[in-house]
């Protein structure tokens, strides 16, 4: 990353910032939040979380006290449009635990109490379509997404829109759900997580970060991330791939050294190239970048310098 854009902190000395903030999850709470094999404690919580909520509740209480600025001036009386953060990173980095962290912590500040969350997986084309372009084996990467829906539904998000609806995607089955989404309904904050939240494209003038108030990169080396994700593929192989209607059913036969094997033929060929290529290269846009160690655990935090 470029050292000159960002000031680091230590895990310590981002600790401190915490300040008086209240330890608002229980133990227990984690079990909800936690991804499959990640290591997330209360410690992890008061050490980077606490911190980082602080960040964003002051962010956000300047953000709504600016719009009701303009709202006063344009006499205006809608509803304040939602605070929106992205959250960006690899497959199997811990993206998708540090966005149901923030909402869990941030739904407890008085001032924001709706804050709702959205995974873009439901903004990948359906497989059908995915195989009709070709695309199959390039899922994750840029061009299987429909970014023209996903900026659509930002964009009423944004707009103030009473209800919004998400499409949902289903890790069972790998595959886009054909019925009901997810229903927004005005939040006060939107979280929205995915690999290429902060990718930008020449084929287009309006990118999906236009639409974030902030934005977290969740780094790793690359070693350390391909080791989760084959022990995720593994936790997997023994649970939800034993399930007849799993799309990864085929792997449930498969011996422990198969598995792993398979495990990093995939890692290589879809989700190492698309990290290198596509995922890591946004990591600048960033306002914050949460630095993980080889044990899950944010060992630095780089925040962007004013």
């Amino acid at each position: 990353m470029d050292q000159g854009l960002y000031e680091a902190f230590p895990r310590d000395a981002w600790r401190a910032l915490r300040a008086s903030t209240p330890l608002t999850l229980r133990a227990e709470d984690l079990d909800e939040l936690r991804g499959v094999n990640e290591r997330l404690d209360l410690d992890e919580v008061e050490a980077v979380y606490l911190p980082l909520s602080r960040l964003l509740n002051l962010h956000v209480a300047a953000a709504q006290a600016r719009r009701r600025v303009t709202a006063t001036f344009v006499g205006s009386e809608r509803p304040a449009p939602p605070y929106i953060i992205g959250i960006a990173g690899s497959v199997a980095v811990g993206k998708s635990t540090t966005a149901r962290v923030l909402q869990a912590l941030l739904a407890r500040w008085p001032d924001h109490p709706r804050v709702d969350l959205v995974t873009t997986d439901g903004f990948l084309f359906p497989n059908a379509e995915l195989e009709r372009r070709g695309l199959m084996d390039r899922k994750g990467f840029p061009e299987s997404y429909d970014v023209r829906r996903l900026l659509g539904f930002l964009r009423d998000v944004r707009a103030g829109v009473e209800e919004v609806v998400a499409p949902l995607y289903s890790h069972v089955i790998y595959d886009v759900i054909d019925g009901p989404g997810s229903v927004v309904r005005q939040p006060d904050i939107l979280i929205v997580e995915g690999v290429n939240v902060l990718q930008v494209s020449a084929a287009t003038t309006t990118f999906v970060s236009d639409f974030f108030d902030y934005s977290i990169y969740v780094d790793a080396d690359v070693r350390d991330v391909r080791t989760w994700y084959v022990d995720r593929f593994l936790a997997l192989y023994s649970t939800v791939f034993q399930q007849p209607d799993s799309y990864f059913h085929r792997y449930a036969s498969f011996t422990h050294d198969e598995a792993v094997s398979a495990a990093l033929d995939i890692w290589r060929d879809i989700n190492e190239r698309n990290l290198v290529a596509n995922i890591r290269p946004t990591r600048n846009r960033a306002a914050l970048i949460l630095r993980k160690g080889p044990d899950h655990r944010v060992r630095e935090v780089h925040l962007r310098r004013i």
